[in-house]
C-alpha cells in the first residue's frame, strides 16, 4: 500500500472529480482490514453508516454541492466523544453498550462540513492513565501513549485521514508524537466539550490529529469556535482566525510566504529530563531552523515548572473523584487501577490543596509570559523520548504544563531513533493564538521535511 494520504491531497482530488467519497472510504476500510487485528485502534467501525454517509457525499458533489475541504473525508472520533446512535463506552465495560442519543457538538460540526464518521477510536479507560489494548504501529511491542491511543494509531496507519483527541495531561501530544502524526491542542476553551466525558473540567481540552499541519488546521478551524448550547457555564465567544488562508500547502509553504517565526527553545526540565534518543536529534533541529531564518533563542524554564507535575495531579484527582465518587463507590470493578488511584487520592485532598493548586496554575501563566518577553513560540520536545513499552501510556512531563496552563500547542514529527520510531517537536503560543501558531507550525514542518512512510508491519 502507498503511504496515508492526507486530508489536503484527497480533498483536491475529491475536487477536482478524481476521487469519490466512497473510494476514499474504501480506501480506509481496506486499510483497517489490514491494520487492525494487530493494532487495535477502533472499539467500533461504523462500516453500514459510514457506506452510507459517503454514497450521500458523492451524490452531493455530482450534484454540484461541495461544502468545503473535509467533504467525503473519513474521520475517527475517540470513545469518549457521543455519536449518535453509536455506545460512548469510555474504556468501561458497563457502558459498552451505551448508546448517545446525539452527537456532540464537535460530531455535529464535522458532519455539517461534510466529514464522514467512520466509528470509535480506543480510549484509555475514563481517558486515564492505564494502558489501552491498542498497540504502536511503528513497534507492536510499544505504547502509542494514552488516552487517545487509538486516534493517533489509526491516522498513522490511514485508517482515517484525521481524528478528534481530547487532553487532560498529554493525551493529545503524547500519541501524536509516539506514532508520528501531528496534533494541534487548542487554547482552553477553545473548542467545544458538549458531549464528551469528563476527566478534569478545569483542564480537559479537545483537539485533533492528522498527517500534516494543514490537515490539523481544517479538523480544527471546522471545530472550534462557541458552543450556542454549552454543556457547562464556560462559553467563551473569542473569534476563530482564518488558519488556512496563509498556510497553502505544508510543500510549498516556504516558497510561498516564509514566515522566519521568533523562536524560543525551553530549557530547565526539558533538557534535563529528555532522554539521550531526544537530546541530539533536537538540538540538531533547532539549529536547522536558525539556518532556514528562523530567529531561535533559548529561554530558562520558570520557577512555578518544579511544581507543575504536583499541583497539576492534585486538580485533576479532585475534579476527577468529583466526577465519578459515586459511580466509583457503585462499581469499583469497573475502574482499572491507575484511574481508581487518581480518585482515592482526589477523594482525600482537602480543598485549601486544591485552591493553591488552582492559584499555582495561574502564577504559573504569568511566569511563563514573562519568560517569553515578546517572542511569539516557545519550542521544546513533545515527549522525553520515543514510546516505552506498551505497559505504559509514557510520561506526560512535557504536556501537562501546558494542560495545565490551557495554552495552544501543536506537535509534528521531526525525527526517527536508529530503531524506527518517531520523534516530534512541541511549539506553545499564546492563548488564542492558534492560526499564528499553525503558522509557525507549519514553517517548522517545512523545514523539516519529514518523510512519512507506510507503518512496518
Amino acid at each position: 500500500m502507498p503511504e496515508p494520504r492526507t486530508i489536503t491531497e484527497a480533498a483536491e482530488f475529491i475536487r477536482r472529480g478524481e476521487l469519490t467519497p466512497i473510494e476514499l472510504l474504501e480506501e480506509c476500510l481496506a486499510r483497517i482490514d489490514r491494520y487492525e487485528p494487530k493494532v487495535r485502534a477502533w472499539v467500533l467501525v461504523d462500516r453500514d453508516g459510514a457506506r452510507e454517509q459517503a454514497e450521500r457525499l458523492t451524490a452531493e458533489l455530482k450534484a454540484g454541492q461541495n461544502r468545503g475541504p473535509l467533504h467525503g473525508i473519513p474521520i475517527g472520533i475517540k470513545d469518549i466523544i457521543d455519536v449518535f446512535d453509536l455506545p460512548t463506552a469510555c474504556g468501561s465495560k458497563l457502558w459498552a453498550n451505551s448508546i448517545a442519543r446525539k452527537d456532540a457538538t464537535v460530531v455535529q460540526r464535522l458532519r455539517q462540513a461534510g466529514a464522514i464518521i467512520m466509528g470509535k477510536t480506543v480510549t484509555t479507560a475514563f481517558a486515564s492513565f492505564d494502558p489501552p489494548v491498542t498497540r504502536n504501529p511503528w513497534n507492536l511491542e510499544r505504547t502509542p501513549g494514552g488516552s487517545s491511543s487509538g486516534s493517533a494509531a489509526a491516522v498513522a496507519c490511514g485508517m482515517c485521514l484525521g481524528a478528534l483527541a481530547t487532553q487532560t495531561g498529554g493525551s493529545i501530544t503524547r500519541p501524536a508524537a509516539y506514532c508520528g502524526v501531528c496534533s494541534i491542542k487548542p487554547t482552553y476553551g477553545r473548542v467545544s466539550l458538549d458531549g464528551v466525558l469528563p476527566l478534569a473540567p478545569s483542564m480537559d481540552h479537545m483537539g485533533c490529529m492528522a498527517n500534516c499541519v494543514r490537515d490539523v488546521a481544517i479538523i480544527y478551524q471546522t471545530i472550534a469556535g462557541p458552543d450556542p448550547a454549552p454543556a457547562t457555564g464556560f462559553n467563551l465567544c473569542m473569534p476563530v482566525e482564518d488558519c488556512l488562508e496563509d498556510l497553502g500547502t505544508v510543500k510549498d509553504h516556504l516558497r510561498r510566504k516564509p514566515m522566519k517565526p521568533d523562536l524560543a527553545a525551553f530549557g530547565g526540565m526539558f533538557e534535563s529530563l529528555a532522554e539521550p534518543t531526544m537530546i541530539a536529534p533536537y538540538r540538531a533541529l533547532l539549529e536547522k531552523l536558525h539556518d532556514h531564518g528562523a530567529w531561535v533563542t533559548n529561554v530558562a524554564t520558570p520557577a512555578g515548572f518544579a511544581e507543575v507535575t504536583k499541583q497539576h495531579r492534585i486538580i485533576m484527582a479532585v475534579e476527577a473523584a468529583q466526577y465519578h465518587e459515586a459511580r466509583f463507590q457503585r462499581h469499583p470493578g469497573d475502574y482499572p487501577p491507575r484511574i481508581s488511584q487518581l480518585i482515592v487520592e482526589g477523594l482525600k485532598y482537602p480543598a485549601v490543596e486544591y485552591v493553591a493548586a488552582r492559584h499555582h496554575r495561574y502564577e504559573l501563566g504569568e511566569q511563563v509570559d514573562a519568560a517569553i518577553n515578546g517572542i511569539r513560540f516557545l519550542l521544546c520536545p513533545a515527549t522525553k523520548g520515543a514510546a516505552p513499552l506498551a505497559d505504559s501510556t509514557g510520561d506526560p512531563v512535557f504536556n501537562s504544563p501546558w494542560s495545565f496552563t490551557g495554552s495552544p500547542t501543536v506537535s509534528v514529527p521531526f525525527s526517527r531513533t536508529p530503531d524506527g520510531m518517531p520523534l516530534a517537536l512541541q511549539i506553545v503560543a499564546d492563548d488564542w493564538e492558534e492560526a499564528n501558531l499553525l503558522s509557525a507550525a507549519a514553517f517548522c514542518e517545512s523545514v523539516i521535511g519529514y518523510e512519512r512512510r507506510e507503518p512496518p508491519l
